[in-house]
Order: structure tokens, then C-alpha cells, then sequence
């Protein structure tokens, strides 16, 4: 009589011996990506300064600057090469699918926050000296002179063509472009299977997964404390973030102080004059970093009351206002859910 038993021994042997193996790949597998390193990118764009920190196998630095260096050519008003410049000097231009995107998306957001928001008010913005030319003087006459051809109902896009109801039309994408470079770079980093990084660009991110120790993103907002130099770093909050973004819009940087006054550059399309609303800065968390960095711009102009109202209304979209007020005290106003992001 044969022993089964002794027949089922192979098998049994050879079934622990795969298992064995399979732990061993998986642990070499687990092994390797944990040791992956962390590489940090930094540099400047825009005028401004980049800082973005990824875990992967390889140092893609190079690529990424060949990516925004790309992104430049499309949205930068500083830049003669640029479409955007060429669309502001009426040059025959066909924009790309970067430009479409921040047009669509800056159109979007002038209907909901009803023309407030504006990237057309590029003359009102060099009027002030915050943009690309410089007028010798602000007058009531003047801005109501350029008024006149600032509105985003005033262009269009037909294909890839942008149609001015006037020539003199110019449009100023910086309250939305750094943003949208964050995202840019996160759908380079997605392609890669890249599941942690952080990207900061003139102070707008966009975070996933987990920092270098396996925590968070830890994300400092400033008190907005009037400092053109930028060198005054008071602490208004730390936030801890995984997988959204997060910009900051504030009157407290860049800014000048003209017989006694002080003129921001955040300006009101629809006065044209920069904006004296009680929030001294807007930080707004969102899915992507386009929307919440043209958000941030808005909510600055609205005011406190007219900012929460359409915040309130917008899902998946969280804000911590610093405003002044009625009697010249700092405080905050936060979303109901911005709580979550303050404890590790």
C-alpha cells in the first residue's frame, strides 16, 4: 500500500520553497523602494523662486526645468518669446493647451466671482507698477481711460486663436500660472509613478504622499506682516498636507508706499484702483494648485464677508482668511474643515 503522505512531501517542499522565494522578492522589492532617495530641484522661474523635493530612483532635474522652461514660453508676460506676450502685442501667435487651460480656468472663476477676478486687467496692473510697463502717473481720467478695454467678456478664444474686442486688450496670467506650474510638474511626476513630492513655486504647492520622514508635508503660512524686503518670517500657522494644494495671496510683500499711502498689488478690475478689502492674506487649500491660487487672488479683493460667502459654495475648497477687523484687530476666519489640516 503506497503512503500518500510521503507522495504529498515534494509537493508540500516545493509549494514553502515558492513561498520563500516570493517573500524574498517582495522584501527585496519593499527593500529597494524604501531605500529610493529623496532629490531636491531648485532654482528660479517665473522671477521667482522653485523648491521641489520628489522620492524617486533618479535625479530629474533636468527635466523638470526643460518642463517649465516650456511652461515660460507659453505664460510669462516678461518674456518676448512667450505666447502670451505675443498675444498682448497682437503678433500672430496660435496659443497652446497650457494657455487654453489658464484662459478657460481664469474665465471660469471672473463668472463666479463676478469679474473680480480678471487677468485682462494687465494695463491697470503696469498702471500701478506691479506689471510689465510703467505708466509716470494714476490719475481718475486714466484709469477710467483703460477701463475700457479691461474685462474678460471682452476676449475670447475661436480654436487656438484669441479674439479681442480691442487691441489694446493685454492679459497678465501671474495670479494663476504659478500655480498651475505646480500642477504642471505633479502631471510630470504622476507619469513617473512618482507618489511622493512636494512643489513650491513663488510660494504656491502642491503636495503627495509623504515627506522624507514619512509624515505630512509640513506647510508654513506667514503673519502678513507689511515687509517689502520679505525677510520678516513670523509664523501664522503650520498645516500638514498629503495629496492637495495649497496658495497664499497677501498684500503684505509686494507693494510701495506713495506720499504717505500704501498700494498693493492686488487690483480691482472693476474700480482700478488696488484693493483695500480687510483681508490681509488668503490661504486656500484645493485639489489643484491653478484653482487655488487664482482663489487666493479673488478672495483678496472681495473682502472678508463676499470670501467666504463664495468660498462656502465651492467643494473640496477650504480657506484661513487673516483679515482686520472694524477696529484694527487681527483675526482669523477658517473654513469648517480647515481644522483637519493643523495636527499631524
Amino acid at each position: 500500500m503506497t503512503d500518500i503522505s510521503l507522495l504529498r512531501q515534494p509537493l508540500q517542499f516545493k509549494f514553502h520553497m515558492k513561498n520563500i522565494v516570493a517573500f524574498f522578492c517582495l522584501f527585496l522589492l519593499f527593500a529597494c523602494q524604501k531605500e529610493q532617495p529623496y532629490y531636491l530641484t531648485q532654482g528660479e522661474i517665473f522671477k521667482t523662486t522653485a523648491h521641489i523635493k520628489y522620492k524617486h530612483n533618479q535625479d530629474l532635474g533636468k527635466e523638470i526645468y526643460a518642463r517649465l522652461d516650456s511652461f515660460d514660453l507659453s505664460l510669462n508676460p516678461f518674456n518676448q518669446k512667450s505666447i502670451i506676450y505675443k498675444v498682448n502685442n497682437n503678433e500672430e501667435v496660435e496659443v497652446d493647451d497650457w494657455f487654453i487651460a489658464v484662459f478657460n480656468k481664469a474665465k471660469e472663476i471672473s463668472e463666479m466671482t463676478d469679474g473680480v477676478y480678471d487677468i485682462t486687467c494687465a494695463p491697470l496692473i503696469n498702471l500701478w507698477g506691479f506689471g510689465f510697463s510703467k505708466m509716470d502717473e494714476v490719475t481718475p481720467s486714466i484709469i477710467d481711460s483703460l477701463k475700457q478695454f479691461v474685462g474678460y467678456q471682452k476676449v475670447r478664444l475661436e480654436g487656438r486663436k484669441v479674439i479681442k474686442e480691442d487691441p489694446r486688450l493685454q492679459l497678465n496670467a501671474s495670479s494663476i500660472a504659478k500655480g498651475y506650474a505646480c500642477d504642471v510638474i505633479a502631471e510630470l511626476f504622476d507619469s513617473y509613478e512618482i507618489t511622493d513630492y512636494m512643489i513650491e513655486i513663488g510660494g504656491e504647492v502642491r503636495v503627495k504622499g509623504k515627506n522624507p520622514r514619512d509624515k505630512d508635508w509640513s506647510i508654513e503660512i506667514l503673519q502678513p506682516i507689511d515687509d517689502s524686503s520679505g525677510t520678516i518670517k513670523e509664523q501664522q500657522q503650520i498645516i500638514y498636507l498629503r495629496n492637495v494644494a495649497i496658495a497664499t495671496s497677501g498684500n503684505y510683500r509686494n507693494y510701495y508706499i506713495k506720499d504717505g499711502k500704501k498700494y498693493a498689488h492686488t487690483i480691482n478690475p472693476k474700480s482700478g484702483y488696488p484693493a483695500e478689502e480687510n483681508i490681509l492674506s488668503a490661504s486656500v487649500i484645493y485639489p489643484d494648485c491653478m484653482t487655488a491660487d487664482a482663489f487666493a487672488t479673488a478672495f483678496m479683493v472681495l473682502g472678508i464677508e463676499k470670501a467666504c460667502s463664495i468660498a462656502e459654495q465651492i467643494d473640496g475648497l477650504e480657506y484661513l482668511f487673516v483679515y482686520s477687523d472694524e477696529e484694527g484687530k487681527t483675526k482669523e476666519k477658517q473654513s469648517s474643515n480647515f481644522q483637519l489640516y493643523l495636527n499631524q
